[in-house]
């Protein structure tokens, strides 16, 4: 049996520790079910009662007349363990825990926790401390909460989860407010044993939904995740997620460049960019973005056209929607000429956004307009500002809207730039996604859009085997590092390492014109930052280079010295970063960005999890700001970003391969050189465990 089945359309439900007071949070349930019509077979369990209401009541699971497909535990941490026990030995499906006072409360609440899970038995458990599950599509309401206090529940496709039961109940009152319905509400507690994958997993046969809100604190099992998250997408589902703890403040001091970048906030923006998952950016666009989705329509491009009876307020959409990275662009002849031929001397047709303020307010102006835009080859989605003048005639704008929603399967969408809360409610159970704020109308339409990751575009490598048995543990110097990546691939600039000054200079005597010097140890991490390095040294001059270097490292450091490396000088590259780190809940990733000594100042990076395919290591690429000098930017060569996708690709297999072993890696700079030319990894280091 599915846990879909289970969870959201049980047959039957025992209410373990139902009462018959249902001003109390255990006589609540009952009421819910058999209030919103639950047509399944309720059985209440209470040893001191014989009756809960018209129920008859059993004093356990084991006395029931049948085996109960789900379990609702009502009572306090103290009885949940015998009461999970009893309901697993009497072959009931599945649990729901709503009692507080386990892993959220300390060493002994985590105790009492692992009892839970084994108490369950291999029973799939839904909690503890948890508000429990709604499915508002068949009005089953498996729940104590007060939240469900309400006299109409809009029903919508609209599917949220939430590590949180107050946000849950949070979302939903503001959703009621403003129109928006649900299909199913799951909060998943502390997750003792299902957790937000198993109902992404579960959503994604669930005909009734059709985008996913997630509100995360964490994820425990990412491959899980990532799993259920594909499986929503391939469904042609949409996720969107508002994680919380977005600071970097509590991220760990990393030895490399990498970590100190990346920070635990990063690496989930990341794995949300390779699932084609929408990350909510700020708590609004939980409810927004979702609500523009569930409309089903989507964005073709970024051409957005707005239309509006107030003048000041299209301003602020269209200064949002300008930051947001889409176009306003004005109407084209063809448009333009439709719109003149309407002959309203009054109004502002010929440009964007389309002001009719002066032509006052006339519902067939709206749909004339609207029909226009719809249809021309310019737009790919319309913005509708209503103005305050709107409050007292709300159906001047609503209704040509709601009539114009049936001629275009293009975005259409509300901006109440006023207080009318009526207004925004009815066009968003209308089907028009309606937003009182600007901001929240460039989300919706950025939202809209196609999504960057097509499930199952992932291109399969062959697995590499190099042979990394001679290993040991710790930091490798530069020389050993660069060794190492090569055996992966990783093309490396031309060097030989020297043990002294003299050796230095008869080795960049083999070189043609000036050379790069560096102190070589695998104390010294950083080496520019002791005066380590020296560029474009002639090779007459190595041998006193040297010496001063010896000098200045040992008198800023008292590190051990294996000698210098002698490397070739590479001209005319752009210099990037390529470097690995390890999430501790979401695992190894890769990092790409600005690179050189400045590095950190500009915090230009872009980051995927592994594993890694071709398409993600060219989304890396595109993804930086300074990727226009890798694409001729002011008349600089093209750059070689074919070699330099292999490269990130053959530095993942050297991270996969040593999946365990492998602390930290980073080669910065790698010199990405013109088209043709490929890459050079210039400086590295590799710690191992």
């Amino acid at each position: 049996m599915s846990l879909s089945s289970v969870f959201f359309t049980p047959s039957s439900v025992a209410v373990v520790g139902a009462s018959n007071d249902p001003t109390k949070l255990t006589g609540r349930p009952i009421v819910y079910l058999r209030a919103h019509g639950y047509a399944g077979k309720i059985f209440p369990i209470n040893p001191r009662a014989e009756t809960i209401g018209d129920l008859k009541c059993y004093p356990d699971a084991q006395s029931l007349p049948e085996r109960p497909e789900l379990g609702l535990v009502l009572v306090g941490a103290g009885r949940v363990i015998e009461a999970v026990r009893d309901l697993a030995a009497a072959g009931c499906k599945g649990a729901i825990v709503l009692a507080s006072g386990f892993a959220e409360a300390g060493e002994e609440g985590r105790a009492r926790q692992a009892a839970l899970r084994e108490a369950a038995a291999g029973m799939p458990v839904l909690g503890p401390n948890t508000i429990g599950l709604v499915n508002l599509t068949d009005s089953i309401m498996l729940t104590a909460s007060g939240a469900m206090e309400m006299d109409e529940f809009p029903r919508g496709s609209i599917a949220l989860v939430s590590q949180s039961g107050g946000i849950l109940g949070s979302l939903l009152s503001r959703a009621v407010g403003r129109g928006i319905g649900f299909s199913k509400l799951i909060a998943t507690g502390n997750e003792v044993d299902l957790e937000v994958s198993d109902f992404l997993d579960a959503l994604a046969d669930d005909e009734s939904s059709n985008v996913v809100a997630l509100y995360l604190e964490t994820i425990r099992n990412v491959t899980k995740f990532r799993r259920a998250a594909e499986r929503i997408l391939a469904a042609g589902k949409r996720i969107v997620a508002y994680k919380v703890g977005r600071s970097e403040s509590g991220a760990k001091s990393a030895v490399s460049h990498t970590g100190a970048l990346a920070g635990t906030d990063g690496v989930y923006d990341a794995l949300f960019a390779q699932l084609g998952i929408i990350r909510a950016q700020t708590f609004a666009d939980l409810l927004d973005i979702p609500a523009a989705l569930a409309t089903g329509r989507a964005m073709a491009g970024k051409r957005v056209a707005i239309v509006t009876s107030t003048g000041g307020a299209a301003t602020i959409v269209a200064d949002n929607v300008g930051l947001a990275g889409l176009d306003m662009p004005s109407p084209d002849a063809e448009t333009s000429t439709a719109l003149l031929a309407l002959d309203l001397k009054e109004a502002v047709l010929d440009r964007n956004p389309i002001d009719v303020t002066l032509a006052g307010l006339r519902p067939d102006l709206f749909r004339s307009i609207i029909g226009i835009l719809s249809s021309s080859p310019t737009y790919d989605g319309i913005v509708v500002v209503v103005g305050s003048s709107s409050i007292g005639q709300p159906d001047v704008v609503a209704r040509p809207l709601l009539e114009s929603l049936a001629a275009t399967s293009k975005p259409l969408i509300a901006y109440v730039s006023a207080e009318a809360p009526a207004i925004v409610r009815h066009l968003n159970r209308s089907g028009i996604p309606a937003y009182e704020a600007p901001e929240n109308c460039a989300s919706a339409l950025m939202a809209m859009l196609p999504p960057a990751r097509v499930n199952g575009s992932r291109i399969p490598k062959s697995p590499t085997t190099v042979d990394t048995s001679d290993l040991t543990g710790g930091a490798l110097n530069e020389a050993a590092s660069k060794a190492l990546y090569a055996r992966f691939g990783v093309p490396v600039t031309r060097e030989a390492a020297a043990a002294t000054p003299r050796e230095a200079a008869e080795i960049a005597a083999s070189f043609s014109g000036p050379v790069v010097v560096k102190i070589l140890s695998n104390e010294i991490l950083h080496k520019s930052e002791v005066g380590g390095v020296a560029v474009g040294v002639e090779p007459k001059d190595v041998e006193e280079c040297c010496v001063g270097m010896l000098e200045r490292v040992r008198s800023l450091s008292t590190a051990r010295i294996d000698g210098f490396l002698i490397q070739e000088l590479v001209k005319g590259g752009v210099e990037l970063i390529l470097g690995y780190n390890r999430d501790p809940l979401l695992g190894p990733y890769v990092l790409l960005g600005a690179g050189g000594v400045t590095t950190e100042l500009y915090q230009d990076v872009a980051l995927r999890l592994l594993p890694l395919d071709r398409n993600e290591a060219m989304g890396m690429i595109d993804g930086l700001k300074c990727s226009a000098l890798l694409k001729g930017f002011r008349g600089r060569p093209l750059a070689d970003t074919g070699a330099l996708a292999d490269t990130i690709l053959a530095f993942a297999d050297m991270v996969e391969a040593l999946d365990g072993r492998l602390k930290e890696a980073e080669i910065n700079p790698v010199f990405v050189l013109p088209q043709g030319q490929g890459v050079r990894a210039g400086d590295g280091l590799v710690v191992l465990k």
